[in-house]
């Protein structure tokens, strides 16, 4: 029990205490047909207009899997990757290392673990499709360009949100060759090419 008990696994033990709350409040969502998932994702406030922090959201699936399931992933690889650490570290140093510092690497290893667990859930956790749209229903929509790549001939990422305010990242490219994509603008979708959308810049910027 000194591991669980030792003040440099404080973090770690918060980590894991919050996680299991929360996966207990989401069983118990599922139970009773009313998902907390699903609540905070349609509550959650609206980032502000930054390329570089939209990218992130979207490298890191937020909008394709419920937040709330992220979160649990995210604490419960921080507590685990702790843990690990100080266990290593008891094991060859004999003592434990001071938690702020074991606490960067558990950080690093537990947004890994999002970006690689977030794939795979996409696919997996189910998603209220009743309100969903599909993706046949992108086209004539509203997207914000949220990253655009910087090598030529990449499709840009783009978020598009729907009635219910749920958040989609898409691939998109300009659908005439003078148009060129900056963080921030406005695009309206006409048509898929395979996984890309094209586009042209949005000509009503009140429809978003």
């Amino acid at each position: 029990m000194s591991l669980f008990l030792a003040t440099e696994t404080i973090p770690f033990g918060v980590a894991l205490l919050v996680m299991l709350g929360l996966t207990a409040l989401e069983i118990i969502g599922l139970m009773t047909a009313l998902s907390p998932s699903d609540w905070i994702d349609h509550f959650l406030p609206e980032p502000a207009i930054d390329g570089g922090l939209e990218g992130v959201l979207g490298w890191l699936h937020v909008g394709k899997v419920p937040t709330l399931i992220l979160l649990i992933l995210f604490l419960a690889s921080f507590s685990v990757a702790g843990y690990a650490i100080q266990i290593l570290s008891r094991n060859l140093i004999m003592t434990y290392l001071p938690a702020i510092l074991v606490s960067i690497p558990a950080f690093m290893a537990a947004i890994a673990s999002v970006r690689v667990g977030g794939k795979w859930l996409a696919y997996i956790v189910p998603r209220d499709e009743s309100s969903a749209i599909s993706e046949a229903e992108f086209v004539g929509r509203v997207a914000l360009v949220t990253a655009v790549s910087t090598q030529k001939g990449l499709a840009a990422q783009a978020r598009l949100r729907d009635n219910d305010g749920r958040s989609y990242f898409i691939l998109v490219e300009p659908d005439l060759d003078e148009l060129q994509l900056k963080d921030g603008m406005q695009v309206l979708l006409i048509k898929k090419m395979g996984s890309v959308y094209r586009v042209i810049e949005n000509p009503h910027p009140t429809l978003i």
